[in-house]
């Protein structure tokens, strides 16, 4: 009789710490779930300057344009974007900074940094797949 009492105050026990384990914040979940949208287009560059988000950015900073459509007010402003190159399957990082009124939905505006890191800028256009990083996540 011993050990089933036992037992059962061990179960409850554990079970009681099991519940109480805390659960991830909604923002958490959100944010995960946001990095696996994955969205795909062409990847072009251009020569940043003042963006739409309000700073002044040159060639060598790891900037990108987004799409007018996508850029809206300017909620995704210095989040973090992990871009692909599809042929040769290199990855870069580059941050929100602009946006790109030429650009399809899909399609992304690269610094020179970024884009020569995954294709040569004599290439001009290339394909991609790209998706955007949690809002606190930097390289």
């Amino acid at each position: 009789m011993l050990r089933v009492v036992t037992f059962l105050v061990v179960f409850f026990a554990f079970t009681l710490f099991t519940l109480a384990s805390p659960l991830p914040e909604n923002g958490a979940i959100a944010e995960s779930f946001e990095k696996r949208v994955t969205h795909t287009g062409k990847g072009t560059w251009y020569y940043p300057g003042l963006g739409n988000c309000g700073y002044t950015d040159s060639s060598s900073d790891d900037v990108v344009a987004i799409a007018k459509s996508r850029y809206g007010s300017g909620g995704n402003c210095n989040q973090w974007i992990a871009i692909t190159n599809t042929a040769n399957g290199k990855t870069v990082y580059g941050k929100t900074r602009d946006s790109c009124p030429s650009c399809a939905d899909g399609d992304l505006d690269l610094s020179p940094a970024v884009f020569s890191q995954i294709a040569d800028l004599d290439t001009g256009v290339i394909s991609i797949s790209w998706n955007f990083m949690s809002k606190s996540w930097s390289p």
